[in-house]
């Protein structure tokens, strides 16, 4: 595993690809075309580290409704993905989070709570958002590496600025809260199973997420 670099030797980034790594990617990439995700993330087989519990991160989808939420959860379990939280309002808007059969986590969301129109099948926005234990650690970390804080919510919350080559942006939350927020125990270890492209050196932050010098993935329906 190639650790942690210091800031002061470190080489600028910015995230270009996100990498899923799956038991079966004949598989994966059946279920991800249908659920309709294909474009958003690349697959390669598994490593041999083995992976318990929660992996410590989630793929969210942000669309413009209910129904359009609705649409892609349902694809989702369609497709066999089980469902941890059915689609329902709640304080933020309108979620539904299911786990798809390699194990990724997948929260579909929108802050509307009513429908104005049909299920579109328009992704407005996805996001990786990693569970680490200390946020403003965390952070610094990836702002020394270059990355661009977009929004910052103290010790709890943090987005980073979409990368030019990237369509995934990357955010931090604290782990026991994101665990809470998808309805799964906390307590996981082993391999995360996602590889993230960066667009400079290997490296691994500090919560043992594993970059590498990647150019964007081409889509997992290839």
């Amino acid at each position: 595993m190639v650790m942690a670099t210091s800031a002061s030797t470190a080489a600028r980034t910015s995230l270009a690809s996100v990498t899923l790594e799956v038991a079966d990617p004949g598989d994966a990439r059946r279920f991800y075309s249908a659920f309709g995700v294909d474009a958003y993330v690349g697959l390669r087989a598994t490593s041999e580290a083995p992976s318990t519990g929660f992996r410590g991160f989630t793929l969210g989808l942000t669309v413009s409704g209910p129904a359009t939420v609705d649409g892609f959860f349902g694809a989702a379990v369609d497709a066999g993905a089980t469902v941890l939280k059915p689609a329902a309002k709640s304080l933020w808007g309108y979620s539904g989070v299911v786990r798809a059969p390699d194990g990724t986590i997948w929260k579909i969301a929108t802050s509307a709570k009513k429908d104005t129109g049909p299920d579109t099948r328009e992704i407005d926005e996805v996001v990786l958002l990693l569970g680490v234990e200390a946020v403003k650690v965390t952070r610094q970390f990836y702002a020394d590496r270059g990355l661009t804080v977009a929004k910052s919510f103290g010790g709890k919350y943090v987005e980073f600025a979409a990368g030019p080559s990237s369509a995934v942006k990357l955010a931090l939350y604290k782990r026991r809260a994101l665990a809470k927020d998808l309805g799964v125990p906390v307590d996981g270890s082993g391999s995360h199973r996602i590889v993230l492209g960066g667009t400079a050196d290997a490296f691994t932050d500090p919560d043992g997420f594993a970059w590498e010098a990647a150019a964007p993935p081409a889509p997992a329906s290839s």
